[in-house]
């Protein structure tokens, strides 16, 4: 948008449109804002309402250290301080797109490459003279992928084995109250196929199989990794799903508790409820009842179907998704994201939509547990926002809260969908926000469109709330080869996913609740 259309949209008078930019700043402080809904975009840029501006942190392939580079597709974002203005950046890498790395052919070396390309990102970066910069000589700089490494953190060996070759399919994610990260594994499969119980094998879109015929059982679980030594353990207590986010909290009673999603239609939302204060690696994992409002044990003694159909609970993990739907849990409609909202206490459940059910544009579910207590087997439930026209957005992802409670949401309308069907008018893949506070308290606006074919991923907040980091994913993805692009951005040539800076008055109006 121009810079007068900008301010008169944002009930900016005539004066203040003419004053120089750098007393916009200052002007802003003091103007009243009304904010209607920026219209959505088609463009091949990262667009951004005036009063926003963004600086690209890191670009698929840059180096982090002497040997290793950025992966590609970048996701799920989370920083842990290290100093003041100073702190390491985890990024996850979900999937590949061989056209750009490569090629399709399934050659060893071809495979090899994409193998590095997933997983995730450790980095160490400061805010020096104002801007965001990577520490190109940090010790904390590090790769994990489909190559490292990765034990079990159980008792049994799974298919065989009690390490890993890698992780992968690495989507949302979440931190824990000791300083670690959660990676998950989302759509495993893509990789390496999958196996059911009965030994039936469904292949995989990459065929790294035909390479590596690496057992799929060993994907689809939730990695905690420690950023100051890249050291990781797949925590198979947590159950193995498409798993789309890691949410961790604590009980009344100091337990930890954690909330994941299986992004795919018509599957689970699952709790798991530690032993300790401290770890993740025992406990007891639940799956939600809506009907109910109970949280169901997969706890293989607590059900004679569980008893009758699995040998031991190591078999319960590894198929979570079967024994929820023995023991009566809720399909719901793909969900993603899960946060917690600072004003209520409440859990927010992103449900990004299911076109089998027609549900198009998909909802964000609100739960409440018992008594206000995480630990509680029993919850509420209710819709706290709806897709669809009326509301301006579709297909709810990945969100964040900021310290006044407004929640920062970005979409996932899927490349090949969108402008087309029951999406058309929606745009790009977008970044909102639900205002809750000030003038404005209950408005939905769009402060990012991204460029075509891309989504929006990851939104992290640095300490002072500053800065939005986000990261910008799979941006031309539609495109057929190098010579039919959808996309050129952020360069011009071949697209690259990257991971920008998002900072200006508006978002430091925003997140001091002055709108």
């Amino acid at each position: 948008m121009k810079r007068r259309d900008f301010l008169q949209f944002l009930g900016v008078s005539g004066t203040l449109a003419t004053l120089p930019k750098g007393l916009l700043a200052a002007s802003l402080k003091t103007a009243k804002f009304t904010l209607p809904h920026p219209p959505p975009s088609t463009e091949d840029k990262l667009l951004l309402v005036e009063g926003l501006q963004h600086k690209i942190l890191l670009r698929w392939g840059d180096k982090i250290n002497a040997t290793q580079t950025f992966g590609y597709n970048n996701d799920y974002i989370a920083y842990q301080p290290t100093g003041q203005d100073q702190g390491i950046l985890w990024v996850n890498h979900e999937y590949v797109n061989s056209l750009f790395i490569g090629g399709p052919a399934r050659t060893r070396q071809n495979i090899d490459r994409e193998r590095l390309e997933v997983g995730g990102t450790l980095v160490e970066i400061k805010r020096i003279d104002g801007d965001w910069k990577v520490l190109p000589d940090s010790k904390y700089n590090k790769r994990i992928d489909a190559t490292t490494p990765i034990p079990f953190a159980w008792p049994k060996p799974i298919a065989g084995k009690t390490t890993a070759i890698g992780t992968l399919a690495n989507c949302a994610g979440g931190q824990t109250p000791w300083g670690t990260f959660l990676t998950c594994e989302e759509n495993y499969d893509m990789f390496y196929g999958d196996l059911d119980r009965q030994g039936n094998k469904t292949p995989s879109w990459q065929k790294w199989e035909e390479i590596y015929p690496l057992p799929p059982e060993h994907y689809g679980w939730v990695v905690e990794v420690d950023p100051l030594t890249a050291k990781a353990k797949k925590l198979v207590s947590l159950g193995r799903c498409m798993h789309e986010r890691a949410a961790v909290t604590k009980a009344k009673n100091g337990k930890v508790v954690a909330y994941t999603g299986d992004d795919a239609s018509n599957q689970f939302l699952y709790k798991f409820i530690s032993d300790a204060t401290d770890s993740l690696e025992t406990g007891t994992l639940y799956v939600a009842d809506l009907l109910k409002g109970e949280w169901i044990s997969l706890k293989r003694e607590d059900h004679p179907v569980l008893m009758e159909k699995f040998k031991d609970q190591t078999e319960i993990q590894v198929y979570a998704r079967e024994a929820g739907k023995l023991v009566g849990a809720t399909p719901l409609d793909r969900p993603e994201d899960i946060e917690f909202d600072p004003l209520s206490g409440n859990m927010l459940v992103a449900l990004t939509n299911n076109k089998a059910n027609k549900n198009f544009h998909g909802s964000i579910l609100k739960i409440m547990e018992g008594n206000d207590d995480p630990g509680s087997l029993t919850f509420k439930h209710d819709t706290f926002v709806a897709g669809g026209e009326k509301t301006g957005f579709s297909c709810p992802d990945n969100m964040v809260f900021d310290p006044k409670g407004n929640l920062w949401f970005t979409s996932d309308i899927s490349g090949r969908e969108i402008e087309k069907g029951p999406y058309k008018g929606f745009g790009n893949n977008s970044l909102f926000v639900f205002l809750r506070s000030g003038n404005n308290k209950g408005k939905i606006i769009r402060v990012a469109s991204g460029p075509r074919d891309s989504e929006l991923t990851g939104p992290c907040f640095s300490p002072d709330h500053k800065t939005l980091f986000l990261a910008v994913q799979h941006p031309g993805e539609e495109g057929t080869s190098a010579t039919d692009l959808t996309s050129r951005w952020p360069d011009g040539d071949i697209p690259k996913p990257c991971v920008v800076t998002i900072e200006g008055p508006l978002l430091d109006r925003i997140v001091a609740g002055e709108l």
